[in-house]
């Protein structure tokens, strides 16, 4: 049996009864949903103070697959793993200590912490001395210290049992989805929009995506596979939209009559504009962007101000005094920077000159010489669709490309991890050729590579693999397929 007791984050306990009730009963339910795909039968118990996970499985793979979906559940900030046993008296709880954790502290120091719940001949102060003195007497180089200890043994009694605390996970933390309203996060598939999604989900708004393709399918396909992963990993447990908005008409109508250095600014004012539309339509109250202090032209404060002024709709800027290196860590923290650092990305709109002190009249004097009914056609031929059909459509796109496991004579894998990452792990089959190709080079150096032959590419996860066969199909390229070992 493995047992998990998720700990309510600090700012949910703080909450009115009614909040606190209503936040860990959607708590309660995500982690059903979630934990479900894993075990049908696992119980999840909303204990007021915090909610217990049990299922009747000690399987090792199920705990790993147990631990790793709660540490992407929001709202959840902290989980221990504890094993659950009856006792008659302190003795029999020291025992099961030594058994379950004695090993951690050989040659260590350490101290004991208790909690308890209930009426005891025992005060929790007994339960630490006992079980310290005994631990400290049998387990060889063990030391208790009571202040900053290598290793804390956490120990909890409620009536007449005792949970032995084995291992403490860190989550998510944030809120639990859907506790805030919905929002819109205009994604480009680089590593700020990603980063700018995940934070809002994070503080539990159910978050939506909003792609504006400024040239390219390669990129639409990118951007999908993105937005699919974030939706994937962190926000299952609810439906959200992918829409997308041809946007290379708007470009052209600014290259043909917006002033070169005004040209940034007026593109960012049509998206929120195209943006607040589309939210309006949805009856989504937020836009998102990733945008950040000084990172490029139109991010200064003095155009971020003359671009909200376009709009009333409320707009979020999660990353504002991030600088570029802490965003690029989230995203290898989450998941999302091999897809930004690959990402074919289109510019549409590069002044040579561009504004970086943005004035009002000017910018209204330039959009004058627009014509808004090419906004208005690209926003009513917006598309929509589920997010979850983004995973059938790539596997529909990708038929020829299918995952393999069992390689045919004559297969040429193609490992398009990062340098770095083959370097610590090698990829050796036998009896079959293997070419290092990071990702990062595939678009310029695959058509080097002899065509006469099937290629399959590798990477850690599966996920870049499906994205770069997926663009080398977009490219012409029909002998890609994927493999997965």
């Amino acid at each position: 049996m493995l047992k998990f007791i998720v700990k309510l984050h600090p700012e949910i306990a703080i909450k009115s009864r009614s909040v606190r009730k209503r936040f860990t009963k959607v708590l309660e339910n995500n982690i059903k949903i979630v934990l479900r795909k894993l075990d049908e039968k696992v119980q999840v118990k909303n204990n007021w103070d915090n909610i217990s996970v049990v299922t009747l499985s000690d399987d090792a793979q199920m705990r790993l697959d147990f631990i790793d979906s709660l540490q992407r559940i929001p709202g959840i900030v902290q989980f221990i793993e504890v094993t659950e046993t009856n006792y008659e008296n302190l003795h029999d709880i020291y025992e099961i200590a030594l058994d379950l954790i004695g090993h951690t502290i050989a040659g260590k120091t350490f101290c004991v912490r208790c909690k308890r719940q209930g009426k005891h001949d025992f005060t929790s102060t007994d339960v630490e001395r006992y079980v310290g003195g005994g631990l400290n007497q049998h387990v060889e180089g063990a030391r208790v210290q009571l202040s900053r200890p290598e290793v804390t043994i956490r120990i909890e009694i409620k009536d007449d049992k005792a949970y032995i605390v084995t291992q403490t996970h860190f989550g998510m933390a944030g809120f639990p989805l859907p506790t805030q309203e919905d929002v819109l996060s205009l994604m480009s598939g680089g590593f700020d929009s990603g980063v700018a999604s995940y934070q809002m989900i994070r503080k539990g708004a159910r978050t939506h995506f909003l792609f504006f393709n400024l040239g390219g399918a390669a990129h639409e396909i990118g951007v999908k596979q993105a937005s699919y992963y974030i939706w994937k990993q962190f926000s299952s447990t609810h439906k959200v939209k992918f829409i997308s908005v041809d946007f290379e008409p708007v470009v052209a109508e600014i290259l043909e009559n917006v002033e070169n250095s005004q040209m940034g600014v007026v593109l960012k004012r049509m998206m929120m504009r195209a943006g607040s539309q589309i939210a309006e339509k949805m009856g989504v109250q937020a836009l998102v962007t990733g945008e950040s202090i000084g990172q490029v032209s139109s991010q200064t404060l003095a155009n971020l101000s003359v671009i909200d002024r376009v709009t009333e709709t409320l707009i979020l800027r999660p990353l504002i005094q991030h600088d570029k290196q802490e965003i690029i860590n989230i995203a290898r923290k989450i998941g999302t920077a091999e897809m930004a650092e690959t990402m074919p990305e289109y510019c549409g709109v590069i002044s040579k000159k561009p504004t970086v002190k943005a004035k009002i009249q000017v910018i209204e004097a330039e959009e004058q010489k627009f014509d808004f009914d090419v906004l208005d056609t690209v926003v009513a031929n917006a598309r929509m669709m589920d997010v979850r059909d983004i995973d059938v459509e790539a596997k529909q796109e990708l038929k020829e490309a299918e995952s393999v496991s069992d390689l045919p004579v004559g297969a040429v894998v193609v490992d398009i991890r990062s340098p770095e990452e083959e370097d610590a792990n090698p990829l050796e089959i036998n009896g079959t050729e293997v070419v290092h190709l990071p990702f990062f080079r595939l678009a310029t150096k695959f058509g080097d590579l002899p065509q006469d032959k099937d290629y399959y590419l590798y990477c850690a996860k599966g996920v870049m693999s499906q994205l770069q066969a997926l663009i080398l199909h977009e490219n012409g390229f029909a002998n890609v397929k994927v493999y997965r070992p």
